[in-house]
């Protein structure tokens, strides 16, 4: 500890905090999706994170292999703890693992049902399908009746809330619109909807009308931990006091550059780097840019410790 007799330095509080955003998921270890994507994404565009770890996967940047749940009561008492000493002005559900972990945040929910709820879907193929068809009856029947935006991908929402869909056209985002409001979602985020000549279209859509649909190159690489981004900002963005379409078309923005701005840390697939903004300037020389120190550099004692 060093020791001086300079004064302490005083805290410049500010006038008001970051929106506080409860946010329910998993601990992804790649670093590409779950609650890693959720913090940096909502501290990226100007939000105060509430982490509420639902469980663990065991994956890497190329797929999924296990998830291990938390008992619901340790969720609760996570979510409960917090809430008694901060403010709340939104809440995101990522991944919850269990239906039991569904109950206890939808009973959460429901006591600040003043607070916008942001539900994605994530791609769930990785998992057995008994337990997949178990976690999204127990999320249509206890999370989606509190939802104010239900964000997913195109194929993973049709397959989920269309599954008898028997047209030879594929639904849009207003069928899936109409399906989610059945259980009480007033809008959707439907994204990744193809598009001729490698685009895509993302849609915000109510069963009566679409409120805003952006289309987007797609990129030749695949990602892990865009939903997750995508509905973290959204989310964040909400909680700022930002209406609904104002706050879809820039999150849709703020991802398209995380997705530009992408890094493959691993041998699988691409992540968005959702501090893209906090990377230096392309036109910087590379003597701006120091190279990462070592253990030697730093003179740190080598890991030998005797026991």
């Amino acid at each position: 500890m060093l020791i001086t007799d300079e004064p302490a330095r005083p805290i410049e509080a500010k006038d008001e905090c970051p929106p506080c955003i409860m946010v329910f998921n998993a601990i992804d270890p790649s670093g590409a999706g779950g609650l890693a994507a959720d913090l940096s994404a909502i501290s990226s565009v100007g939000g105060h994170a509430l982490p509420i770890v639902t469980g663990a996967y065991a994956r890497d940047t190329a797929e999924t292999f296990e998830f291990f749940p938390f008992d619901e009561e340790a969720i609760a008492e996570q979510a409960r703890s917090v809430l008694e000493d901060i403010g709340l002005h939104a809440i995101k559900v990522g991944f919850a693992g269990t239906p039991e972990a569904l109950s206890a945040i939808a009973e959460i929910a429901s006591d600040y049902s003043e607070v916008p709820l942001i539900a994605y879907m994530p791609n769930l193929s990785w998992w057995q399908d008994n337990l997949i068809d178990q976690y999204l009856d127990a999320f249509s029947e206890l999370l989606l009746p509190q939802t104010t935006v239900l964000v997913g991908n195109h194929s993973t929402l049709w397959r989920w809330l269309l599954p008898d869909w028997a047209s030879e056209r594929n639904p849009s985002a207003r069928d899936i619109a109409k399906a989610a409001n059945d259980l009480g979602v007033p809008y959707t985020l439907v994204t990744g909807i193809p598009l001729p000549e490698q685009f895509i279209e993302n849609t915000l859509a109510s069963p009566q009308t679409v409120l805003r649909s952006e289309k987007f190159e797609r990129f030749e690489v695949s990602f892990t931990g865009a939903g997750d981004s995508l509905s973290a900002a959204l989310t964040a963005l909400l909680a700022t006091g930002v209406d609904l379409s104002a706050a879809t078309s820039e999150a849709l923005s703020y991802l398209d550059h995380c997705l530009e701005a992408g890094f493959r840390p691993g041998m699988g697939h691409y992540v968005p780097d959702r501090m893209f903004w906090a990377q230096p300037d392309d036109d910087a020389s590379d003597d701006a840019i120091p190279s990462p120190l070592t253990a030697a550099d730093l003179q740190l004692p080598p890991h030998d410790t005797q026991h």
